[in-house]
């Protein structure tokens, strides 16, 4: 994964209309893409999902020979054959947070579901919806910025925006605060098949505007009556998600953006975070990597402007044989940026965590100051952790740091413990509950740091060899 100072888009369907008699390079990609390819419509929508399919025509599904995904083996997805899952999900409930209750979309397996959405408490000036229910005016403005930001040829971007039918479009007018957090959230509903949905989501904040993102990906509901069109549902189930999310963040403007991934035990899920900040714009993510078989959070930052301030902090908790990578990249263009990265990774038993950071300081962007760091909790003698913090500076006027660490829970730290009183087990929770909780406090949605640290409290098996 790179980036690149100029811009590109994928490529559009008036230059790029070969799809015909394009050779496939990878015949299973192929299938995916033949799957979730929607009806035609006129349009630019369409034009752009044609230049999509195209790029994904000329691509592979990555191996562990490339390396951006050396340490993650996709071959476990390439055995499982998908459908598409269709229904009514009216009958689904889930836990709403009480500060989000009337600012909330929410999709099940890509699809849009009104009647568990609510946006009825939001001030003038702020456009919450999904594609469809877009005015022809506010459509225009999005054609303006959906599936333009950096990295829109990589694989499974492009695989995204080649199946796009709706989106969660959040809009921010210049100068407008917004104090109520926007919940966007992403269901997947697993069925009697292996299923695959690709939610698409993209905010922009104008000058000067502020505003609070709540994004999870769950498969965490109940049903309170049959659903009509979807045999064989089950909470726990094989699934794909593949998720890409575009941010852009206008001058002076700030967002606050937590993302919490919380898929089930036996699925897939690979995301796309893209954010674009202009000058004198703040950007904070925090970013929760809870589920999956196997998860990929690709996290890119493109700085479009001087004196922006970027804030990533991260917590990944994995356990059985679970493998949860982030790749995150963050390049610095120009002087006075400013970056502040922590993630942390608490993994068990035979369980696999990945963090590859990069920060990117060309010859142009001087005076910056970044700061990435990756602490690492291995609770198990079998857990794996391989970690690759990453500086390349060109600058010779900057103050930049890195590292990473790995360590054990100290026995003289639970002997303490257990000399106050504490059992041995209880003493082992509270020390990781005190590692994880440095980055969960810094959420801020209350409701949402409460659920999280209730959720490290029970995760038991985390503290198994």
């Amino acid at each position: 994964m790179s980036i690149q100072v100029s811009p590109s888009t994928i490529p559009n369907s008036n230059v790029v209309s070969l799809t015909s008699t394009l050779l496939d390079k990878d015949a299973y990609l192929t299938e995916l893409l033949n799957l979730v390819i929607p009806s035609k419509i006129e349009g630019w929508l369409q034009n752009l999902r044609e230049g999509a399919a195209n790029w994904v025509r000329h691509s592979t599904i990555p191996t562990t020979r490339e390396e951006e995904w050396r340490f993650t083996d996709l071959s476990s997805l390439r055995k499982v054959q998908f459908n598409v899952e269709t229904g009514n999900f009216a009958s689904l409930q889930f836990d709403i947070l009480p500060e989000a209750a009337n600012s909330r979309l929410v999709f099940v397996n890509g699809v849009f579901a009104p009647e568990l959405s609510a946006v009825t408490d939001l001030p003038p000036g702020i456009v919450v919806s999904n594609l469809a229910g877009l005015s022809v005016v506010e459509q225009e403005g999005v054609k303006q910025y959906l599936a333009q930001a950096e990295g829109a040829q990589e694989v499974f971007t492009a695989l995204n925006t080649a199946g796009i039918t709706d989106a969660a479009v959040v809009w921010v007018k210049k100068n407008v605060v917004v104090e109520t957090p926007i919940y966007l959230v992403f269901i997947s509903v697993a069925g009697e098949t292996p299923t695959i949905s690709q939610p698409r989501c993209l905010v922009v904040a104008e000058s000067g505007s502020q505003v609070m993102l709540v994004e999870e990906y769950t498969n965490r509901v109940h049903e309170v009556s049959p659903r009509v069109g979807a045999k064989g549902a089950k909470e726990e189930g094989v699934y794909f998600t593949n998720a890409v999310t575009e941010i852009w963040v206008g001058d002076n403007a700030e967002v606050s953006h937590t993302r919490v991934e919380q898929e089930g035990a036996e699925a897939f899920h690979i995301g796309k975070t893209a954010i674009a900040q202009s000058r004198d714009s703040r950007y904070t993510c925090h970013a929760i990597t809870l589920g999956g078989k196997l998860s990929r959070h690709n996290l890119e930052i493109l700085q479009t402007g001087e004196q922006t301030e970027t804030t990533l902090n991260g917590l990944t908790m994995v356990s059985g044989k679970q493998l949860a990578d982030t790749h995150s990249a963050i390049a610095l263009n120009y002087p006075h940026g400013r970056s502040e990265q922590l993630h942390k990774c608490i993994v068990g038993d035979r369980a696999h965590a990945v963090f590859n950071g990069k920060v990117l300081v060309p010859k142009r962007a001087q005076l910056t100051n970044a700061v990435q760091m990756n602490r690492n909790l291995l609770l198990s003698s079998k857990a794996r952790v391989d970690t690759k913090p990453q500086l390349e500076i060109t600058a010779d006027n900057v103050k930049c740091a890195h590292g990473a660490t790995v360590s054990q829970l100290e026995d003289d730290e639970i002997f303490y413990l257990q000399s106050r009183g504490i059992d041995e087990n209880d003493a082992r929770k509270l020390l990781i509950n005190a590692f994880a909780a440095e980055v969960i406090n810094k959420i801020p949605v209350p409701s949402l740091r409460e659920i999280l640290l209730n959720t490290v409290n029970n995760l038991k098996s985390l503290t198994n060899d």
